[in-house]
């Protein structure tokens, strides 16, 4: 079987170092699927590994993405999955690729009422989110959120008012992004409005930063010791440094907490993201042909956008 996947062999800027590479899918290992790709997003997360910040843990080459949706083509005896049934093919195969191959113990069926764009989107932003509101409870809590136009804290900030939040308050660097955060029923506030955002974070009770670097450290210099601080991510590049009166800082990495998930778990999650997900508003996707996977990388780094870019495989499959 003939398979053409986006393929990097050196770290670097993504849009130098990936390949679009042909070449013979090897044959199926006992207990895995074979799905056939339909759709997967460009995510930092994609991204960032290709730069060679993981490279420890990144053997080269390597197949870029990870997460999508696509359908069962192939599937071991007594497999729960069929062929031709929807399936997010997770942990398994980079998902840049016309057929990845995954676990048939982790692929996680779609439901009925989840369309194909919603459901390729919804392990990396939606998985991340579910945890740490289950790790950092926000009950009559008042909530923070940096880079609040993004796709995880966007879900952060509507399930933290399902699970009690007091109040939910989102911290964006466009002010395109103010009326749809508003929407949402969470208070936007500008970025380069800094006396805001340092009371903000005084009166906060946790916050959820995804942006790092001089904001991250702004609001840690203003928070409360009996605060909770929750990084998840550096969209900005850069590092901030602790000091011993900032409150308890976490770093959550979505990875660490695959080991405690067995099958069973892992599946009842997706039971309980499912509905939420379906009842959330989320960035519109912009579906770009897999072939034009550049278009798709200059999308995602698009200024103020609220669109979520999709590689979408249905035009360069045969």
């Amino acid at each position: 079987m003939e398979n053409t996947a986006l393929r990097y062999r050196q770290f670097g800027e993504p849009e130098s170092v990936l390949q679009r590479e042909i070449s013979e899918k090897a044959p199926l290992q006992p207990g895995m699927l074979r799905v056939q790709m339909l759709l997967s997003p460009v995510n930092a997360s994609d991204l960032i590994p290709i730069t060679g910040a993981y490279r420890h843990r990144i053997t080269l080459p390597a197949i870029a993405g990870y997460e999508g949706m696509g359908q069962v083509i192939a599937a071991p005896d007594g497999a729960a999955l069929l062929p031709g049934q929807r399936v997010l093919p997770l942990r398994g195969e980079g998902t840049w690729q016309q057929y990845v191959d995954c676990p048939a113990a982790l692929a996680i069926p779609v439901p009925d009422f989840v369309e194909d764009a919603l459901a390729a989107r919804a392990f990396i932003n939606p998985m991340a989110a579910w945890l740490m509101l289950n790790l950092w409870p926000v009950q009559g809590k008042r909530v923070l959120l940096t880079a609040a136009g993004s796709d995880c804290a966007i879900l952060l900030g509507q399930w933290a008012q399902r699970r009690g939040a007091t109040a939910v308050y989102g911290i964006h660097r466009s002010a395109i992004h103010a009326d749809r955060l508003r929407a949402m029923g969470i208070v936007p506030v500008a970025q380069q409005d800094s006396d805001t955002v340092r009371a903000l974070a005084a009166s906060s009770d946790i916050v959820y930063d995804a942006t790092g670097g001089e904001l991250a450290q702004t609001i840690l210099n203003s928070m409360r010791s009996s605060a909770t601080f929750v990084c998840y991510g550096l969209l900005s590049g850069q590092p901030f440094s602790l000091q011993r009166h900032f409150p308890p800082t976490h770093w959550f990495h979505i990875r660490n907490h695959f080991a405690a998930l067995s099958p069973q778990v892992w599946q009842a999650a997706f039971s309980e993201i499912w509905p939420l997900l379906a009842e959330s508003q989320y960035s519109d996707a912009m579906l770009i042909p897999f072939s034009a996977w550049p278009s798709a990388l200059a999308g995602y780094r698009q200024a103020g956008r609220t669109h979520k870019p999709l590689l979408d495989f249905t035009r360069d499959n045969p």
